[in-house]
């Protein structure tokens, strides 16, 4: 196991990526629980005002992933100091995202609908770091064949056509699959082919004159939703918690 750990990982010059990722994961769930039991009223924990100003954890967050990242950026990918930039960066990265629907909305949506949003984008974030950590990278020359590398022409070909996928995607409405088709090019490829969501400034401008292709949009999104919305929502509360106006009234 410490063979496999040091060949894969430190060596490489990954263990700074696994330990943001292992330190945003766990203060996000830490920040969740501690706000869950503030909610509450358990515990210890109370919400931080001065003057009567509410201080919203996503202050402190900002702080510590700038001094996390300029940190990182200076110090490489080895050593004691990579490590540990990487580590203040997964904690402020960890408390920034978990406000992520306040940033959005310039409002206190924590435990609203909108919030969710929140939990969506801290889940994307981990996949998105996990994928990178297991090797994903548009950019890196080390995936390429020695042909590809001899080719450079090739090379940059095959990132423009990724990249135009990715615009195509996102065109679509699918910003999720977008991001993680900039790393796996086969998600982004798939995601542009298939049928833009009904409400997609793709679907705006290319259905008008398709009534056939906006119908099965619609068909489809509508039974996506009946599918997923349930599922997703029951996860999105489970980790984040459930919205004030979803909550049973004592």
């Amino acid at each position: 196991m410490g063979h496999w750990f040091s060949r894969n990982i430190v060596d490489p010059g990954k263990l700074p990526t696994l330990l943001a990722l292992a330190s945003f994961v766990l203060t996000f769930g830490l920040t969740r629980t501690v706000t869950r039991l503030i909610r509450a009223g358990k515990g210890p924990f109370r919400n931080i005002s001065t003057g009567g100003t509410h201080i919203h954890h996503v202050v402190p967050g900002v702080v510590l992933t700038v001094i996390g990242g300029f940190g990182a950026v200076g110090s490489g990918r080895h050593g004691v100091t990579a490590s540990v930039c990487a580590v203040i960066f997964g904690l402020g990265a960890g408390l920034v995202l978990d406000e992520f629907a306040l940033i959005l909305h310039l409002h206190d949506v924590y435990w609203s609908e909108q919030g969710r949003q929140s939990v969506e984008v801290v889940v994307l974030a981990a996949a998105l770091a996990l994928l990178v950590l297991s090797g994903f990278s548009p950019l890196d020359v080390k995936s390429l064949t020695p042909e590809q590398e001899q080719d450079r022409g090739s090379a940059i070909a095959t990132l423009l056509f990724n990249f135009l996928f990715v615009l195509v995607t996102l065109f679509k409405g699918k910003p999720r699959l977008a991001l993680i088709g900039t790393l796996v090019p086969f998600v982004a490829l798939i995601a542009a082919i298939r049928l833009a969501k009904p409400d997609s400034p793709w679907a705006r401008r290319f259905y008008p004159e398709r009534p056939k292709a906006r119908a099965r949009s619609a068909l489809r999104a509508s039974r996506r939703d009946v599918r997923w919305a349930g599922p997703r929502r029951r996860i999105q509360d489970w980790i984040g918690g459930t919205p004030d106006d979803e909550r049973p009234r004592s």
